[in-house]
């Protein structure tokens, strides 16, 4: 009886969690395309929204099918996910958006080797081996959160800069390092304000607690603050509105959450890597068995800089802030 009642109670959760979308020729015969969202789900006006975009862009150009499932709680259900779009026969390709993903796409790459699969943030544990049929993406998110330091550093008043990360991981921790060391390498005297929501999953969709978090660095003489924290880092967005203060954003441009108040937003693409993974499958190119690093060359991992924020980033800032991206391209700088 418990286990017909598991079997029930995850069905309900992919109905309710689970959206299927037809093409935009209503073909049946088209890919399907397949993606489980990371903690916080749509909505979180970052990474898992960047992903949903890539998707779209790949239904809505490619013309495949797409179906996607909402984590719950702080997804713990992603194998249980993940199985769910392995089995099913008319998927050809099936990504899990996040770092935590990384073990459990692994063993299901190897139990359905005849199917494609992908992972955003993708972590090998050491001596792994990548199965062939899963393409592991990562970015040099801590080469983008440098630039962001240098940013800071440069713009800054009160010479003292925050960071509020949302779990405290090996991952978030590559943003701060980075994050410290771009301001340190501009402005070697300058002081920075650390900070995390959590030390589980729901750290990301926490954004009360990301607010809390902001107005208190404020508090202590921050003018500005790098969030990297999912939807958690709305909260300090609004908190850099309501006190009046600079925050940077991450993975897509947030400047339109607070618009005088976004210094800058550190971009990890990842709506092309999904839309250029599902490009690669449904040519026939898809190639697995590696970690596929995104960066600064090509500008997957970059910075906004635009009229909105060039009353904040001065010309001659940044260019500095480009010659900075030079130097870390061509080695001169190493940020590791």
């Amino acid at each position: 009886m418990k286990h017909v009642f598991i079997f029930f109670a995850f069905y309900f959760i992919l109905l309710t969690g689970c959206s299927s979308q037809a093409p935009s020729d209503g073909s049946p015969e088209a890919m399907t395309v397949g993606m489980v969202f990371n903690v916080g789900g749509r909505g979180d006006k970052s990474f898992n929204d960047a992903a949903y975009n890539g998707l779209e862009m790949a239904r809505d150009s490619l013309g495949v099918n797409i179906v996607y499932i909402e984590p719950t709680g702080e997804g713990a259900d992603r194998e249980a996910a993940l199985r769910q779009l392995a089995v099913d026969p008319d998927i050809g390709l099936v990504l899990g958006i996040g770092l935590l993903f990384s073990e459990d796409i692994t063993e299901m790459a190897e139990e359905f080797p005849d199917k494609s699969f992908a992972c955003i943030d993708y972590l090998a544990r050491p001596g792994e081996k990548i199965p062939a049929n899963l393409s592991g993406i990562a970015f040099e998110d801590k080469k983008g959160s440098f630039l962001a330091g240098a940013i800071a550093g440069l713009v800054t008043k009160t010479n003292t800069i925050g960071f509020i990360g949302g779990m405290e991981s090996n991952l978030i921790k590559r943003f701060q390092d980075g994050y410290i060391a771009g301001a340190k390498h501009v402005n070697p005297d300058i002081t920075v304000i650390s900070g995390y929501i959590g030390m589980t999953g729901s750290a990301f969709t926490n954004p009360s607690k990301g607010k809390e978090l902001a107005l208190g660095q404020y508090a202590r003489g921050a003018d500005i603050i790098y969030q990297a924290a999912g939807l958690s880092g709305v909260g300090v967005v609004e908190a850099a509105r309501e006190a009046d203060k600079l925050v940077i954003g991450t993975d897509r441009n947030q400047e339109y959450l607070a618009p005088g108040h976004v210094l800058t937003s550190v971009l990890k693409a990842v709506d092309r890597a999904v839309f250029t993974t599902v490009e690669r499958v449904r040519e026939g190119t898809f190639e697995g068995g590696r970690l596929n690093i995104l960066g600064l060359d090509g500008r997957y991992t970059d910075y906004v800089y635009n009229s909105n924020n060039a009353s904040l980033i001065t010309e001659d800032m940044h260019a500095r802030v480009e010659n900075i991206r030079e130097q870390i391209i061509s080695g001169y700088i190493v940020v590791e």
